[in-house]
């Protein structure tokens, strides 16, 4: 991608840090404007009474200290409406950021995640952002006093001497040059620490979830070995970073240095030789030049920590480009006539096809299963009837209309998906159910008993907390709350991907029963559970072997041909 189109990807990022936060920025600036002329007055009496005391003064004591009132009296003023307006910008900028970037989030397709790193959005959310904050955000107000400090100074300078003025640019020319050679390096030593950060949260979420997994196999070394060259890995690039940071820092005080010595040592020579300038003046030029010097110094580390955010923002908005549903035809969310799929084939990766001139029709309001071994095709066909991917051939179409043409939201719309991993909120089971919306109660009480869940509502209550992803319930009521944000949704649709793999025999079959006594609901199960009492009642099941359908029709039918499907019933039996 070109660094314009980085730009526009960025662009209303940036400006989310600003909007309905012009007002505070301002009075951030005023604040700014205050302290900087404070300091150009506070400098102008060190001349003056320097000046005075050398007899070539032109004001009192009396009047110098009344100016010097007003000085202090404008960093008072200065104070206040920063303590005010300061907090509240920073705070404000950085909520809005995360709103919208979360925001953007949430457009991504429902298969989004299944090819991208989630640990990309975890540590741009939490550790981006505060690097955004602190390198860019924190030090805007502090850039803008120092820069107005810099236009008053060099004005008072031009003012007392543009020989000695011109003199002091020359030399300030050094520092600007560091800040140059090293602004670049100092921005990708910020990114190479965001990347290891995001390899390390994604370490870190592995090693939690799997974390049975690593129990049960005594994995416990190994995976403190990967978490160890994980965490070396953030603490290299890390320290990498504060080197440059380091270097950059001294590069330009020494740089600054030479700038106020070469100065200074100018300014008395000219004081010596009898020239206009006074020691008043050589004086407030020493003065002066720490607010010429401070942009110098302060600048390189600001520009530097913007390119760094502006950098960590452009990784963020990239990846929230990617897998955008795209806009299409609105439908309405019924199903009329039925799904079919024609001459359907699909590959993850060129040459290596899962699907081949797959043909399947599901009535409206049908119950069809999809059975096979594992890597059949199964799960790939829900998924791509769920729109996960565009990028197949042939065709599926919902009521005679082409699913790619369809737009995501009126898809959604139309079906609904109860999966094997059910994720439950660490909130109240009612929560869980509604997911935060507001529902009348009689259909939540609808949903509650066709999904089976009455007992757990009579038993713990609607608001019994759930914890963290439904630790407080067992598999199959997991199970239960998925079907019931379903029928909650009233999408005339229901996919089912493998919703019993995790249960035990008597729960698979009472989940699997409570979904095929759903009447007027069209459902496609795909189960490994070939469980004859349930595969009876189904209108239909397509039998799936290395990606092609070797077989379909109702089960008495499937088995009075003994071909595959009943090899895999009865070895399922072991019969």
């Amino acid at each position: 991608m070109t660094k314009k189109e980085l730009k526009a990807l960025r662009r209303p990022f940036i400006k989310e840090l600003f909007r309905k936060n012009k007002f505070n920025l301002v009075m951030t600036v005023i604040a700014a404007f205050l302290s900087a002329a404070a300091s150009i007055v506070i400098s102008w009496l060190i001349k003056e009474v320097t000046d005075l005391i050398a007899g070539s003064s032109k004001y009192g004591f009396g009047t110098l200290l009344i100016i010097g009132g007003i000085g202090f009296s404008l960093l008072g003023i200065a104070w206040i409406i920063d303590r005010t307006f300061l907090s509240e910008f920073r705070s404000r900028a950085m909520k809005q950021y995360r709103e919208y970037a979360f925001d953007r989030l949430l457009e991504k397709g429902i298969q989004a995640f299944s090819g991208e790193n989630t640990s990309l959005y975890i540590s741009a959310l939490s550790n981006d952002v505060n690097t955004i904050e602190q390198d860019f955000i924190g030090k805007l107000q502090s850039a803008i006093e120092v820069g107005l400090s810099f236009v008053g100074a060099l004005g008072l300078m031009l003012w007392y001497s543009p020989l000695l003025t011109l003199i002091a640019i020359g030399f300030s020319l050094l520092p600007i040059i560091v800040s140059i050679v090293l602004g670049n390096s100092a921005a990708r030593a910020e990114k190479a620490v965001s990347d290891k950060k995001e390899n390390y949260t994604g370490m870190l979420k592995d090693a939690l979830t799997g974390f049975s997994v690593i129990k049960s196999f005594k994995a416990e070394k190994s995976i403190s070995r990967i978490h160890d060259d994980g965490n070396e890995g953030v603490a290299s690039a890390s320290k990498k970073r504060t080197k440059i940071t380091v270097l950059v820092s001294y590069a330009s005080n020494i740089a600054g240095g030479i700038v106020q010595f070469g100065v200074f040592f100018v300014g008395a020579a000219l004081t010596l030789s009898g020239s206009s300038i006074t020691g008043g003046t050589a004086l407030v030029f020493v003065q002066l030049l720490n607010y010429i010097l401070a942009p110098i110094q302060t600048f390189p580390t600001f520009f530097a920590g913007t390119k760094s955010a502006f950098s960590l923002i452009e990784k963020l908005a990239e990846a929230l480009n990617r897998n955008i549903p795209d806009e299409g035809e609105q439908i309405a969310p019924r199903l009329t006539s039925g799904i079919s799929v024609r001459d359907l084939s699909f590959a993850y990766e060129e040459g290596k096809t899962v699907l081949s001139d797959v043909d399947m029709d599901m009535k409206a309001g049908g119950c069809y299963a999809l059975v096979g071994g594992s890597g059949s095709g199964k799960s790939t066909i829900l998924n791509l009837l769920m729109a996960s991917s565009k990028d197949y051939s042939g065709s599926i179409l919902y009521d005679s209309k082409e699913l790619k043409g369809l737009s995501a939201s009126s898809l959604y719309d139309l079906v609904s998906i109860i999966q094997q991993n059910v994720f439950v909120f660490n909130s109240t089971i009612r929560d869980n159910i509604t997911m935060f919306t507001d529902f009348p109660d009689e259909e939540i009480e609808r949903a509650v008993r066709m999904s089976g869940l009455k007992k757990l509502m009579d038993e713990k209550g609607a608001d019994y907390l759930c914890g963290e992803n439904g630790s407080g319930l067992s598999g199959g009521e997991r199970q239960r709350i998925s079907i019931a944000r379903a029928l909650l949704r009233k999408t005339p649709v229901l996919f089912v991907d493998e919703a019993t793999a995790s249960l035990d025999a008597e729960t698979s079959f009472e989940v699997l029963d409570a979904i095929l006594k759903l009447d007027g609901y069209t459902r496609v199960i795909v189960t490994h559970d070939l469980d004859e009492n349930i595969l009876r009642r189904c209108t239909g099941l397509f039998a799936l072997k290395n990606g092609v359908v070797s077989e379909q029709g109702p089960f008495d039918e499937l088995m009075n041909r003994k071909g595959y499907f009943y090899s895999l019933f009865t070895v399922s039996q072991g019969q």
